[in-house]
C-alpha cells in the first residue's frame, strides 16, 4: 500500500502517543480497508489516553475538542493542520435514548472498544508499528468469508443506531458482500425505526449506496427487508411491478452519481403511478433534505424525457431549451439508460437519437445557446410599451431564430417591424 502522506500522519500520530506511554492502534474503516487491499480514505486512532492526555500530548494548539465528552478529539498535523486524524479513547457506550448517540460512556480497553462497534469487518484494530491486526470480533474472518455481520446481538447494535440497518446494506453493496443471516433478519424486525433517523443522515446513505456497482441489488434488499417503504414510499407500493426494468435500468447506469440512480428510480415508478413532477420533488424534498438544485436538475431529467425522444426529428426550437439547460447532462444519462435496457417501443430509433443528441450537446456555445437576436428594447424603440404581449413576440423570435427562419438581426428587425405594424 502506498505511503501517502496522510498514512505516514497517522502513524506519527499512534507514534507519539505511544512515546508518551498510552496505547494507539488504527481502529475501524482504515484497517477494514487496508486488509482488502485498499487505499483508505482516512485514518482513525484508538487510544488508551483520556481526551485531556491527547491534548496534553499534541498540544492545545494542534487539537480541536470535537467530542470531548465521547472521547473524541481531533488531532491537526503540525505544520500546515492540512490534514487531521480522529483520536478516540477507547470506551463503552450507555444507553442510546435518541437512537443515535449514546447517553454516556465509560472509559475502557481496547477488547470492550470493539465491542460497541457496529460491523466486524469495522470493528479491528491494527499496529502499525508492528504490522498486527488485533481482532477481538472475528473481522477478519468475516472478510475473508465476504459477510456483513453484526458485533454481538444485531438487535442491540441497531437500537443504539438506527442508521445502522441502511449501513449494512451500504457495505454489502459496496464490497459484494452478503448479509448475515441473523443481521439481516434483526433488519427486517427493525425496518420501520428508520422512520426515527433524521432526513438528512438517511439522505447520505441513500446517495453513497446508490452510487455503488451494486445498486440494483442494494435497493432489492431494501424492498425485502421493509425498508425501502420507510425511505423511498413514493417507490415502495409500485416496486414489485417495476423491479424488473428499474434494476436493470441501474445495472446499466453509470455507477457514482446517487441522485442519477435515484432518478432512474422515481421515472420508473411515474410510469406506474402519475403522480405530477412538482408534487414528487416537493416530498423527496422535505424527506430527504435535498438542496435546490439537486431536486431541479431531477425534476428537469424527468420532464425532459418525452421530448427527448425521437429529438433529431423535431424542430431545434424544442429540442435546443433542452440541450442548452444547466442540468442536461442527467437529463441525457437517464434517457441514455433506459435505452441500454431497452424501454421503448423502438430501440433502433433511440439509439439513433443518442447518436445524434450526443454531438448537439458538445456543440460550442455560441452554436448552442446563440444570443437572442432581439430584446425588449427592440419593441420600446418601436414604439410598444411593455406588456405581458412582450414574451409572447420575443418568445416566437428566438423560436424562429433557432430554427433559422431568422439568420440575423437585421432580418429580425424587419420581421419585427412588419409584426408590429399588423398588429396596429
Amino acid at each position: 500500500m502506498i505511503d501517502t502522506p496522510d498514512k505516514l500522519f497517522a502513524i506519527a500520530v499512534v507514534q507519539r502517543l505511544r512515546d508518551a506511554g498510552h496505547e494507539a492502534l488504527w481502529a475501524g474503516g482504515c484497517v477494514r480497508d487496508l486488509l482488502m487491499n485498499h487505499q483508505p480514505s482516512d485514518y482513525d486512532v484508538a487510544t488508551s489516553a483520556r481526551p485531556e492526555q491527547v491534548r496534553e500530548v499534541f498540544g492545545r494548539k494542534h487539537t480541536l475538542a470535537v467530542g470531548m465528552s465521547f472521547g473524541v478529539m481531533v488531532v491537526l498535523e503540525p505544520a500546515t493542520a492540512a490534514r487531521q486524524i480522529e483520536v478516540a479513547t477507547f470506551r463503552n457506550d450507555g444507553d442510546y435514548s435518541d437512537g443515535r448517540r449514546p447517553d454516556s460512556v465509560v472509559f475502557s480497553s481496547a477488547e470492550e472498544d470493539a465491542q460497541r462497534r457496529d460491523f466486524t469487518i469495522n470493528g479491528m484494530f491494527y499496529d502499525p508499528t508492528t504490522d498486527q491486526v488485533i481482532d477481538y470480533v472475528g473481522g477478519r474472518s468475516d472478510l475473508e468469508q465476504r459477510v456483513i455481520r453484526a458485533i454481538g446481538r444485531a438487535d442491540d447494535r441497531i437500537a443504539e443506531d438506527k442508521l445502522r440497518m441502511l449501513r449494512a446494506i451500504r457495505f454489502a453493496a459496496r464490497f459484494d458482500f452478503t448479509l448475515e443471516p441473523q443481521t439481516r433478519a434483526a433488519i427486517v424486525r427493525n425496518a420501520n425505526e428508520v422512520a426515527l433517523i433524521s432526513g438528512e443522515r438517511v439522505s447520505m446513505e441513500l446517495r453513497k449506496t446508490l452510487a455503488t456497482a451494486h445498486a440494483a441489488w442494494a435497493v432489492c434488499e431494501w424492498a425485502d427487508t421493509g425498508l425501502l417503504a420507510q425511505i423511498l414510499p413514493e417507490i415502495a407500493p409500485v416496486w414489485s411491478r417495476v423491479k424488473v426494468d428499474a434494476t436493470a435500468m441501474l445495472a446499466a447506469s453509470r455507477a457514482g452519481d446517487g441522485l442519477q440512480r435515484l432518478c432512474i428510480l422515481l421515472w420508473q415508478a411515474m410510469q406506474v403511478n402519475a403522480i405530477p413532477i412538482p408534487n414528487l420533488m416537493q416530498s423527496l424534498k422535505s424527506r430527504l433534505k435535498l438542496a435546490n438544485d439537486e431536486v431541479e436538475a431531477m425534476a428537469f431529467s424527468l420532464a425532459s424525457q418525452s421530448e427527448l425522444e425521437n429529438a433529431e426529428n423535431k424542430p431545434w426550437s424544442e429540442i435546443q431549451p433542452i440541450l442548452s439547460h444547466r442540468f442536461a447532462q442527467p437529463a441525457l444519462e437517464l434517457f441514455e439508460a433506459r435505452a441500454a435496457i431497452g424501454l421503448t417501443e423502438d430501440l433502433a430509433q433511440v439509439k439513433s437519437t443518442l447518436a445524434w443528441l450526443r454531438p448537439q450537446l458538445a456543440l460550442p456555445t455560441s452554436q448552442l445557446d446563440p444570443r437572442p437576436l432581439l430584446d425588449g428594447s427592440d419593441l420600446i424603440a418601436l414604439g410598444l410599451r411593455p406588456s405581458p404581449k412582450f414574451s409572447s413576440i420575443l418568445d416566437t423570435a428566438r423560436q424562429m431564430q433557432l430554427d433559422g427562419q431568422l439568420v440575423d438581426r437585421a432580418a429580425a428587425m424587419l420581421w419585427l417591424a412588419a409584426r408590429v405594424a399588423s398588429s396596429e
